[in-house]
C-alpha cells in the first residue's frame, strides 16, 4: 500500500493518475492468484477509484483513474476519440533509425488481430486485423548492448499494439517474455516498456493536464 500511494503522480476530486510498477496487473485476472492489482490497491485508499484505460501488466507507467461514474464516461470517450495523447519509453534490440519524418517520427500502419492459436499473443494480420498505427523515433542507440532507446506514440489501443509493431519492424521490446526471442528477453529482467506521458483536456476544469513519470531504465 505504501508503494502504491508513494507513486501517486496526480490527484483531485475527479481523477487520479498512478505510477504503475512493471508487473503489477491493471486489473484483476481470472482467479483467485491474481486478484491484487493496481484498481484494487487503489480502492483500499481512494474507494471511488474507477478504471479507464488498461496497461499491461510487464509495463510500468502512468494509469489513470476516475473518481466518479461521469468523469469515467468524459474519459473514456476522450480515449475513444483519441483525445489523450500518450508516449512512452521503450528500449529495442539492434539498431533502429528513422526513415521519413523530417522531425523524427516514422509511423508502422499495420493491422493486429488475435493469434488464436498462441493467446494471449496478438499478431499483424492483414485479413481480419483491426487498424493499428504507432508513431516512433530513435531516440539514441547502445552499442555495447546493441539496442535503441525509442518513443513511441500510439495512436490507437490495441492489446499489445507497441509490442507487435515493434517485434513487426524487427526490433523486439529487450525483456519481452511474449515477442522477443529468449536471448532478447534475457537481455533484461523486465520488459523495457514505460507508459511516460499522459496529455488531454481535464473532463472538470477543461484545463490542458500534462503528466510525466521519470522512465526507471
Amino acid at each position: 500500500m505504501a508503494a502504491l500511494s508513494e507513486g501517486l503522480v496526480y490527484l483531485d476530486e475527479h481523477l487520479l493518475v498512478l505510477d504503475k510498477p512493471a508487473g503489477l496487473l491493471a486489473v484483476p485476472g481470472r482467479g483467485p492468484d491474481k486478484q491484487d492489482c493496481a484498481i484494487a490497491r487503489a480502492q483500499r485508499l481512494w474507494p471511488d477509484a474507477l478504471v479507464v484505460h488498461r496497461l499491461d501488466m510487464a509495463t510500468s507507467g502512468l494509469l489513470l483513474m476516475a473518481r466518479s461514474a461521469e468523469m469515467q464516461r468524459r474519459l473514456g470517450l476522450a480515449f475513444e476519440q483519441r483525445q489523450v495523447g500518450k508516449r512512452y519509453v521503450a528500449v529495442v534490440a539492434g539498431a533502429l533509425r528513422n526513415t521519413t519524418d523530417a522531425a523524427g517520427w516514422d509511423m508502422v500502419d499495420l493491422p493486429i488481430g488475435a493469434d488464436w492459436l498462441a493467446r494471449p499473443l496478438q499478431r499483424v494480420d492483414h485479413a481480419g486485423g483491426r487498424p493499428s498505427r504507432t508513431r516512433w523515433r530513435a531516440l539514441a542507440y547502445d552499442a555495447a548492448s546493441d539496442s535503441t532507446r525509442v518513443e513511441l506514440e500510439p495512436l490507437t489501443g490495441r492489446s499489445h499494439q507497441l509490442r507487435v509493431h515493434m517485434q513487426a519492424l524487427g526490433h523486439p521490446i529487450v525483456g519481452d517474455p511474449l515477442y522477443a526471442s529468449p536471448a532478447i528477453e534475457a537481455r533484461a529482467p523486465r520488459l523495457l516498456l514505460h507508459a511516460a506521458g499522459l496529455q488531454l483536456m481535464h473532463p472538470a476544469t477543461r484545463q490542458p493536464l500534462v503528466l510525466q513519470s521519470a522512465v526507471p531504465f
